[in-house]
């Protein structure tokens, strides 16, 4: 059974999705059925968490959302979050990342993540600039472009995700997305595939040259002002802001069907995009809009981690290097537990305290939450303002959301094409 719940996750590419599989997944409705044998899971073993017969280490999922509180907000210890399979993914291309790394080496790149990406504040030091260059890069798009699609919004995501982290002297370099976009293919396949060391050594001595400008107005230049330890390992924190802006684009794009697809909210967000500066203030609706569509599209599908010692749950022992699977679809779309699960809800994001604060963790949650979570939500925010102020995108076949039935529980985003409308003065 638990075949037919990770298995299309990873048929899909973990680290980067794979077209193909995500269309036969979308054709099959895998996440669906994937979700109800969850429920089937939970139903038939109570609230977990549920040991798995597995050759090799121990590996456990989990059923309960006071677990998932209790697992995330625990974290590091006892549940860190360098999961065997974790390591072996993102050593193809980040193997001195914060997310593969334990004690205090860990808390040292966590603590650089933190200070470089701003992650206490709402706004980035950089908002002003960032916002300028997400008006240049996707304004072209809709002044432009009759219909968009992925590929072209993604070209365009990207140019302004290598302007925020590097600079303008990176918007151009395709090198260097295409160096990370193979090494994250490598990584879809773990231990499976050997890490292609020559290849990641030359796309770390193309990040290294951008990176030395320190040009201003990047979170480079904010990375060469921020204090290091022989731990912090600078430059091996970025490959996971390029990984992670690139899911954040997919969420964006998603976001932006919602949106064209629930018109009354649609009207309220260009209201919203008209009257204010991103760069000065959170754009809360769009921001909810965003994060309904990592809930109802979880961009990281599983979150993993590994228990440090023993740990035990209602009186029953886990033991030490156990692997903790918390499948987060499941706690985002029960609908047995939650009357919002499959339709667009940004009010639950509106609201100071949720009804649900443990199980809807679009950004993971604790101590491990994503650190550049604000600075993805002033990115995205500011793109959906400006693709929505004029006119509505309008969705064209072959991908329509009908407000009126349950979302889809997988939308495939290199299928979702809009027609931009031209307002003629």
């Amino acid at each position: 059974m638990l075949g037919g719940i990770v298995g299309p996750t990873v048929a899909k590419g973990p680290i980067i999705r794979r077209a193909g599989m995500v269309s036969l997944s979308d054709r099959l409705a895998l996440d669906r059925r994937a979700i109800r044998r969850m429920q089937r899971l939970r139903d038939r073993y109570g609230s977990g968490p549920l040991m798995l017969r597995l050759p090799g280490p121990p590996r456990a999922v989990v059923l309960s959302p006071d677990h998932v509180h209790r697992v995330l907000h625990q974290t590091p210890e006892p549940f860190a979050t360098d999961s065997s399979e974790k390591r072996a993914a993102l050593a193809h291309f980040e193997p001195e990342g914060v997310l593969i790394s334990r004690g205090p080496v860990r808390a040292d790149r966590r603590r650089y993540n933190e200070a470089v990406l701003d992650s206490g504040r709402p706004m980035h030091r950089l908002a002003s600039r960032f916002v300028a260059v997400v008006e240049e890069e996707l304004g072209g798009l809709v002044r432009n472009k009759t219909v968009l699609t992925w590929k072209e919004f993604r070209a365009a995501w990207l140019r302004l995700v290598r302007r925020v982290a590097l600079g303008d002297g990176a918007r151009d370099d395709l090198e260097l997305t295409e160096q990370i976009d193979r090494l994250r293919a490598h990584g879809n396949w773990a231990m499976l595939r050997p890490i292609d060391r020559p290849l990641r050594a030359r796309f770390f001595e193309r990040l290294e040259r951008h990176l030395s400008r320190a040009e201003p107005g990047s979170l480079a230049a904010v990375m060469a002002n921020t204090p290091v330890s022989a731990d912090s390992a600078p430059a091996q924190q970025v490959p996971q802001w390029l990984f992670a802006f690139d899911s954040a684009g997919i969420a964006t794009y998603r976001a932006l069907a919602l949106l064209a697809a629930h018109p009354d909210y649609g009207a309220q967000a260009r209201v919203e995009s008209s009257g204010s500066d991103p760069a000065l203030a959170p754009l809360p609706l769009l921001r909810a809009a965003l994060l309904e569509s990592v809930r109802l599209w979880p961009t990281t599908p599983m979150i993993l981690r590994e228990t440090t010692s023993e740990t035990t749950w209602e009186g029953q022992r886990m033991p030490a290097g156990t692997g903790v699977l918390i499948y987060a679809p499941f706690f985002h779309r029960d609908g047995s537990r939650l009357p919002f699960a499959d339709r667009f809800a940004p009010e639950l994001w509106l609201k100071e305290e949720r009804a649900e604060p443990w199980s809807l963790v679009p950004f993971s949650a604790g101590p491990a939450t994503c650190p550049g979570r604000n600075l993805v939500l002033l990115l995205s925010s500011t793109s959906l303002a400006l693709m929505l102020r004029t006119a509505p995108p309008r969705p064209v076949p072959p991908v329509r959301l009908d407000p009126g039935r349950p979302l889809p529980a997988i939308l495939n985003h290199f299928a979702l094409r809009f027609e931009i409308p031209k307002v003629h003065s």
